[in-house]
Parts: C-alpha cells; sequence; structure tokens
C-alpha cells in the first residue's frame, strides 16, 4: 500500500511527491548568518594587508621553529586538509596498481 507524502502542514507547502511546491516561500535561513556576516566584515575590515602578512610570517616562523600547532596550520592552509593529501596518495597509488595490471595481461 502506498502513501502519499505529508503536505508538511496545513497549507500544503508540499507537492504530491514530497517536493517543495511551487511559490513555497521557503524556511527562515540560518538566524546567526546576517550577525556572523557583520562580523567577518568588520575582521576583514580592521585588518590590512601588511598586518596580515606580518602575522602569516610569524606562524611560519613558529613553525620553522618546531611549532606543531604552527607547522599543522601553514601546512592545512597552504596544502589543505591531512586528509585529502591522504586520499589523494591512495588514489595515486591505486592509479599505478591498475597500470601494473593492465601492463602484465
Amino acid at each position: 500500500m502506498a502513501y502519499s507524502p505529508s503536505t508538511n502542514g496545513p497549507n500544503g507547502n508540499r507537492g504530491p511527491r514530497g517536493r517543495f511546491a511551487k511559490g513555497n516561500p521557503g524556511g527562515p535561513g540560518n538566524p546567526h548568518a546576517r550577525k556572523v556576516g557583520k562580523l567577518r566584515s568588520a575582521a576583514l575590515n580592521a585588518v590590512k594587508p601588511k598586518e596580515l602578512a606580518a602575522v602569516i610570517r610569524k606562524l611560519l616562523e613558529m613553525a620553522i621553529a618546531g611549532d606543531v600547532p604552527a607547522a599543522r596550520e601553514v601546512l592545512q592552509r597552504t596544502l589543505g586538509p591531512a586528509v585529502e593529501l591522504d586520499l589523494l596518495e591512495r588514489l595515486e597509488a591505486l592509479e599505478q596498481a591498475q597500470e601494473k595490471e593492465a601492463q602484465r595481461r
């Protein structure tokens, strides 16, 4: 027995397949997005390019001196998260294994 999807309320803002119906106003969105956007804008306006460069140089100096969290930050910001790097290495290894197997045949 097949059941029809819920119309999601008395105004019936979903169609018979459960998808939003035409004219659906949508949800309220993220209530904090506007505040976060204003804070990010203020932060970007407060930091000058020379100051940001100085922060990055200091972070790099700390990383070179052996500060592991600083090194991790530099590497993640420049090379990407380690998970992605590991995944790329695994994909390359799989491709090489496939090529070797194809050459054997």
